[in-house]
């Protein structure tokens, strides 16, 4: 999976109507607004620290970047970007939107001196997971005619871990320790354990068998959040959440944000109100996405996921 996504990655841009999927901070404008705000109103709130870095995991085009800080910048925080990709394709992309920010293969060179208000949407889901049938673990081998061949099993047989996403979360909340600040992890899951196979693929916005071409489409699985948030306290960092997407969002504001944007632009009130019920819809992605917040000790959360 690590393989075959690094590849895929590295290769093309895949977001958009014309790729492969589309996240939410395409579809609306309103996604990356607020959670920037978000982000401002946590800074406010820890007493405005002088020096703190924006960090986001798996920016995808810069889009949700580029409307975060927008909104931030609103509310009087002006932090540096700090963008983790390895993507060669999509760091070119992100360039063009965000010519001063500075790029990472990984979180060990983020900045180790300033608190860090981190975002990770649509991130976990592509770490590489392994999968068990009861105690052993599922493996794929080579076919005669060169075909990926996954043991066979049945969805009710299989658990799921991801200890790269662990290590992750654990690392992370290790830095918000030391350092101050806050994650704001947007996915889709669940809270565990569970038991099923939840690995699929993505290719022109359709489902595709994963092992079918490697490298070709978008492999990701489903973000087990509870192992996450233990994996965060273990670093040391407070927890609070998963709650569904739509319900954050609403919290946050959103239906004041659209709104007002229907009210400047009258011309796009239904795109908006097309935007509003695909980012909150329980039918759409809702109740799908689920949001997660870590805070260093002594900081405050986020607001929607207390």
């Amino acid at each position: 999976m690590a393989t075959a996504n690094a590849h895929y990655y590295a290769s093309r841009d895949p977001l958009g109507r014309g790729g492969d999927f589309i996240t939410a901070p395409e579809i609306s404008q309103m996604f990356g607004e607020l959670i920037g705000l978000a982000l401002a109103d946590v800074w406010l709130r820890a007493g405005q620290p002088a020096e703190a870095a924006y960090v986001e995991l798996g920016p995808g085009r810069g889009t949700l970047a580029v409307d975060a800080l927008r909104a931030m910048g609103a509310a009087g925080l002006t932090p540096s970007a700090h963008l983790v990709e390895t993507s060669p394709v999509l760091r070119a992309r992100q360039a063009e939107r965000l010519p001063d920010a500075l790029w990472h293969d990984g979180i060990g060179t983020l900045p180790s001196d300033r608190p860090l208000l981190i975002v990770a949407n649509e991130f976990f889901d592509a770490l590489p997971i392994r999968q068990m049938i009861g105690s052993r673990e599922r493996r794929v081998a080579i076919g005669d005619d060169g075909s990926f061949q996954p043991d066979p099993a049945t969805s009710a047989e299989i658990t799921e871990d991801s200890p790269a996403s662990r290590a992750v979360a654990q690392d992370l909340a290790s830095r918000l320790a030391r350092q101050g600040g806050v994650l704001i992890v947007i996915d889709y899951g669940y809270a565990g354990p569970a038991q099923g196979d939840t690995l699929q693929a993505v290719a022109r916005h359709q489902p595709v068998a994963p092992f079918a071409a490697p490298g070709e489409a978008d492999l990701t699985a489903h973000v087990d959040f509870t192992a996450l948030g233990l994996a965060a306290a273990n670093g040391g960092a407070m927890v609070a959440g998963p709650v569904p997407q739509g319900r954050w969002l609403r919290a946050l504001g959103i239906d004041s944000r659209a709104a007002a944007l229907s009210a400047a632009a009258p011309s796009r009130a239904t795109e908006v109100a097309a935007a509003v019920a695909r980012l909150t819809g329980a039918d759409a992605m809702g109740e799908l996405f689920q949001v997660m917040a870590l805070a260093a000790p002594g900081w405050p959360m986020p607001e929607g996921v207390r």
